[in-house]
């Protein structure tokens, strides 16, 4: 090995060449030398390189750049002496014109300044302002993106590190705010990756880092503000927004007058949003500057004249609610307001009573309407500073205005008012201490009659969510007086509709019933109200009529929104669970032991309802303990008819659901939503008795919606069940009842039900007998009893499921299912296909159709050539099903592959143009939808059929179909546009 001594001994000749380029090809091999091996030098070996580098300095400018390498070398070196960082950047700016440099050799120097700034701090603080001196020459003129990140970034950190600037401070912000406003662009494809954003971002840094720059930067961000360019308006509100974060009033005072009025004009005529929402920014950064400004007491208070210069330009304008300049005045002035405490109490000193006479002034509901809207947004104000303060607040000495403006509002025609109200009543009532108890009962009443009564159902739902959200601030008012009121509606009406046949009377007593539902479940947003709420609705659950379904579901739409309410309160999870789910399912096992007589539809959904409303309880609700705990009940419920844990258990016959045909067995999806919400970790009793259950019911069953959960519920519980022996026995005899019942006899739906349920368990967690069961599925394709729904079942593998077998019930779900599935079964569809014969091949499309149209579109696209040919066969498939599925998944590709579909444009306008006039309106509208999407293909791919798909998209103009029409006229607007200039 070769010390560096060595090597510049090596080197001699070429270092001491009269040729330039000769010598300066010798100091560039010994500085990418020193770069390799800086940390191994000695300091006795570092103090004679830097001195012969700082010599090389004066050397011919060709040799400049390798030395500067050499330099760049040692300024990353530890042992370098003390004062030798001083000596060579004194020597760069004695001797290297830097801005006469190439673009790399600048960047150098930045790099040796920027390594010594890091490691040499106070000896650079020695040289004092001459560093910054020399600095602004090294910087002066620089254009590059790259080298003014860097130059940037020093400058901030002269600043910021406490650097002498002496008597440079006007030069260093000269050298930099040159730059400002940025004006920047990067070149297509740049490697390098600056935005102008981030040039801008990081000269802001710079100008906002001190209150020095502050005299000279005011005035340019003023002017800047005048000019027409937004980006130059943009650029300069968010860097005084910036700066008002370190100045001072004493840095202000001079300039407020004029940024002021560049405030106020930008506000009152700009049509662009983003410059007014940085006015108002920079105003409130203002006004929250000129609030922290300490006072002397001889200082005049600039924040109130500043104020009252906002007051006087903008006061007046309060009092024209219809003219143009309302919004903008009263935005600046809740601007201005939202700064400060202090701002807000002298602003809304003038402000509130004004708007207060106002309102009572002007009669017409939309000039009252914007002046509330302006009030309310004052009142939010208030809302952020928290307690109303007695002393200081100008609210509280109105409070009586304000309820009376407020309340007036509720009982206004106009529904508009009306919303504007509701949200201020509303923000009142989340200032403790403003509502007096009579006014507590006033809210409940108007909003009470708002929910239940108002026509409009805006305000109605305005109204519950209002009340949701003010119980838990006054829950003892809302549960003693709300509650009871809303009972008595529905008890009520329930009497009511009994007496009254007429349809007109009935429909509307059923909407105030639902109406009352609905607002017992929002009001119930504390555990106090909970507990008051939950039992009217039990209760009305228990009178409702046989065979009345829908109100049923309603009932349980409601206790489901209580039990979303209830999940962040353990208190509230607790008393939901211990009351209303033994009485659901009381009531459940009550309705199919006596064995009403109701339709089947009515029934299911009556069961989906409850079934629903359970799972998502669970879902919602169940800690570890309450899960263990509900499960060890209703398991043996389901197996043993035990009901000793219910409320009133006395029951006309056993509960023996998977024993006694007829309604007790749907009660199956009861137990599907209990025991497939349960997390991993809960233990199932008698788990695998029930699976066996389960098994024999979903393969015998005769009923398709009792088969169905079974076969559901036994998936749902395979999918979580521990891998092992006990596993594979449970599925060897799924298989071993599955394939007799798919061969022959009454009840082959029900086993490829089952089958495809139990593929999707298994396909979820990659198990290893979900190959083979897919390969029983790929074979039924060809039954030409089965097949059909063998197809649509591979829609149901790759979806989601809403009920069972998703992330939201604990399933297990591993990651790119899908696109594993994809692999290993689309080439057997593919080859299927092909063997198949004429009467089946339909299946065969429409499995891969919904297979493709599940998988991730990046996935897609890259097999898109070897599956176009199969997909372009299934729209001329007849069934709808095929059609639709192909065609949802054709729209996606043709924007994300032009190139491979152009290759088929001939066959997509056929096949699309065709399907326009389909039977079915959702194939009208997705071929339609496609035929649009063709006009993302290159422009000279597209013309030739130009005026032929203009011609044929006339006719669903004329459609039937609103909807078809719709997007009929978008399609051929576009088509219209092809080949026109600029597009």
């Amino acid at each position: 090995s070769w010390t560096i001594l060595q090597l510049v001994e090596a080197l001699g000749f070429c270092l001491e060449n009269t040729d330039p380029r000769t010598r300066g090809r010798g100091i560039q091999l010994l500085s990418q030398v020193l770069l390799e091996c800086h940390s191994l030098l000695q300091e006795k070996e570092v103090l004679h390189l830097v001195l012969f580098y700082e010599n090389r300095l004066q050397d011919h400018h060709l040799v400049i750049p390798s030395v500067l390498q050499g330099l760049r070398a040692l300024s990353l070196c530890e042992v370098l002496a003390p004062g030798l960082a001083v000596s060579v950047l004194k020597a760069i700016f004695q001797e290297v014109h830097v801005q006469s440099l190439l673009q790399q050799d600048r960047y150098t120097v930045y790099s040796i300044i920027t390594n010594f700034m890091a490691t040499r701090e106070e000896e650079l603080k020695g040289l004092g302002a001459d560093f910054t001196f020399g600095f602004i020459q090294v910087m002066d003129g620089e254009k590059d993106p790259r080298n003014l990140m860097v130059a940037f970034q020093i400058v901030r950190d002269l600043i910021v590190k406490n650097y002498a600037l002496g008597p440079f401070v006007e030069e260093l912000f000269e050298v930099t705010s040159c730059y400002f406003p940025i004006d920047f662009t990067p070149p297509p494809n740049d490697p390098h990756g600056i935005q102008r954003e981030d040039l801008i971002l990081s000269l802001r840094a710079v100008l906002a880092s001190t209150p020095q720059f502050a005299e000279f930067l005011l005035p340019l961000l003023i002017e800047k503000m005048d000019s027409d360019l937004q980006s130059a308006k943009l650029d300069s509100l968010q860097t005084l927004t910036a700066c008002c974060a370190i100045y001072g009033q004493k840095e202000l005072q001079e300039f407020l007058p004029s940024l002021w009025s560049s405030l106020r004009r930008e506000v009152f005529q700009t049509a662009s949003e983003k410059v007014e929402a940085e006015c108002l920014s920079a105003l409130h950064a203002l006004s929250a500057c000129l609030s922290r400004s300490v006072l002397s007491s001889d200082a005049e208070d600039r924040l109130d004249s500043f104020l009252s210069s906002i007051l006087q330009d903008c006061r007046h304008h309060l009092c024209e609610p219809d003219m143009k300049l309302v919004w903008p005045s009263a935005k600046l002035l809740q601007a201005a307001a939202s700064a400060s405490l202090r701002s807000y109490h002298r602003l809304t000193h003038s402000i509130l009573p004004l708007l207060l006479e106002q309102y009572n002034k002007h009669s017409q509901s939309s000039q009252r309407r914007t002046i509330l809207e302006m009030l309310l947004g004052f009142l939010e104000l208030q809302q952020k500073w928290g307690h109303v303060e007695e002393d200081e607040s100008a609210l509280l000495s109105l409070q009586e205005t304000v309820c009376s403006v407020v309340f007036s509002a509720l009982t206004d025609p106009s529904v508009q008012l009306q919303l504007v109200g509701i949200r201020a009543l509303t923000v009142l009532g989340s200032l403790q201490g403003f509502l007096s108890p009579s006014d507590l009962e006033l809210v409940v009443d108007h909003l009470v009659r708002l929910a239940l009564h108002e026509e409009d159902s805006q305000s109605s739902e305005a109204a519950m969510e209002a009340a949701g959200s003010l119980a838990p601030v006054y829950p003892k008012v809302f549960s003693g007086r709300m509650v009871p009121r809303l009972g008595e509606e529905l008890q009520s009406g329930r009497t009511d509709s009994l007496a009254k046949d007429c349809a007109i009377c009935s429909q509307n007593l059923h909407s105030l019933q639902q109406r009352c539902l609905q607002a017992l479940a929002a009001v119930s947003t504390h555990t106090s109200i909970v507990r008051e709420t939950v039992p009217v609705l039990l209760q009305h659950l228990r009178n409702v009529k046989a065979g009345n379904a829908q109100e049923l579901v309603s009932v349980c739409q409601s206790l489901h929104r209580v039990a979303l309410q209830c999940q962040q309160d353990a208190e509230g999870c607790w008393y939901y669970h211990q009351t209303v789910v033994p009485c659901l399912l009381a009531m459940a096992v009550q309705a199919a032991t006596q064995g009403k007589h109701r339709s089947s539809s009515k029934r299911e959904n009556s069961g989906s309802a409850l079934s629903s409303l359970v799972h998502s309880t669970l879902r919602c609700l169940l800690s570890l303990r309450l899960a263990a705990q509900s499960v060890s009940h209703v398991v043996p419920l389901f197996l043993d008819g035990e009901v000793s844990f219910l409320p009133q258990n006395s029951f006309p016959c056993a509960f023996q659901p998977f024993e006694v045909c007829g309604p007790q067995r749907r009660l199956v999806a009861l137990l599907m939503a209990f025991v497939c919400s349960l997390p991993h970790n809960v233990v199932i009793p008698q788990q695998e008795r029930l699976l066996r259950e389960l098994l024999a019911l979903s393969c015998s069953c005769s009923c398709p919606f009792t088969a169905t959960t079974a076969s559901k519920c036994f998936a749902g519980l395979v999918n979580k069940h521990p891998a092992g022996q006990q596993l594979d026995e449970i599925l060897q005899l799924a298989v071993n009842r599955m394939e007799p019942g798919l061969t022959e006899g009454p009840h082959r739906t029900q086993a490829l039900i089952l089958l495809l349920w139990v593929t999707k368990a298994l396909v979820l967690r990659y198990h290893p007998l979900s190959s083979h069961l897919t390969d029983k599925l790929l074979g039924l394709l060809s039954d030409v009893e089965l097949g059909p729904t063998a197809a649509d079942g591979f829609s149901l593998l790759m979806a989601e499921s809403p009920d069972v077998l998703h992330k939201g019930c604990h399933a297990d779900v591993r990651i790119m299912f899908r696109q594993r599935f994809f692999t290993d079964n689309v080439p057997k569809l593919v080859q299927g296909f092909h063997g198949a014969g004429a009467d089946v091949k339909a299946n065969y499309l429409k499995s891969l159709s919904h297979v493709l149209n599940h998988l991730p579109k990046p996935v897609l696209v890259t097999e898109l050539p070897t599956l176009l040919s199969l997909l372009l066969e299934a729209l001329s498939c007849s069934d709808r099903v095929v059609q639709l599925s192909t065609l949802s998944c054709l729209q996606p590709l043709l924007l994300e592959a032009p190139q491979i579909m152009s290759l088929h444009i001939d066959t997509l306008v056929t096949k699309f143009l065709s399907l326009t006039s389909s039977p079915a309106m959702a194939v009208r509208i997705a071929a339609l939808r496609c035929a649009h999407a063709l006009t993302s293909l290159p422009t000279i791919v597209l013309l030739p059929y130009k005026a032929r798909v203009i011609r044929a998209l006339a006719k669903p103009l004329d459609d039937k179909k609103r909807l078809v029409r719709k997007e009929a006229v978008a399609a051929r607007g576009e088509w219209f546009l092809v080949g026109s200039p600029g597009r």
